[in-house]
């Protein structure tokens, strides 16, 4: 798969429970390298089967953006103008430009709205692939998940290119 077989679009609030399933099956993946078990567990809220309703919650302050292959979606990126508040790629389509697609459009997205500088927080199994992508590290900081389990991340910052008018 290139990334021009992959298409973006608005999550729709039909697509939440897929989100869900996608957010659990690529923490699921996730070797116990950075993070516990318990940490892992945690992170995906303690859930082995998909529940779109704290997604659907999300979607009510959150811009959320799927990658499609065909029909199927396979990624989705969560924001709020200048902060990338979640990524997630299915394990099977992880590797495939998929999350490079996705945080390049929140990046666009972000610059066609005058910003030039965006952020994120990024696990410490994503911050490679945020460096890769022109991210800079400023800290190292603690991440408070729902399940009041705390989990270390690395905060990141991107300057962003605003073409003149």
């Amino acid at each position: 798969m290139s990334a021009n077989q992959i298409s973006l679009r608005p999550a729709q609030e039909t697509d939440a429970w897929v989100l869900s399933a996608i957010h659990i099956a690529a923490i699921k993946a996730l070797p116990t390298t950075f993070y516990t078990r318990k940490e892992l567990l945690a992170w995906r809220n303690n859930r082995d089967k998909p529940d779109g309703s704290k997604i659907l919650k999300s979607m009510k302050a959150e811009t959320f953006w799927v990658a499609i292959a065909g029909d199927v979606v396979i990624g989705f990126a969560s924001f709020i103008v200048d902060e990338l508040i979640g990524l997630y790629v299915h394990p099977k389509y992880q590797g495939k430009g998929v999350g490079r697609a996705l945080v390049q459009h929140f990046c666009d997205e972000a610059t066609n709205q005058g910003i030039n500088k965006v952020i994120t927080t990024a696990s410490l199994y994503a911050e490679g692939f945020y460096l890769r992508l022109g991210f800079t590290a400023i800290q190292k900081a603690p991440h408070y998940l729902r399940s009041g389990v705390v989990v270390p991340v690395t905060k990141m910052s991107k300057i962003l290119v605003i073409a003149p008018k």
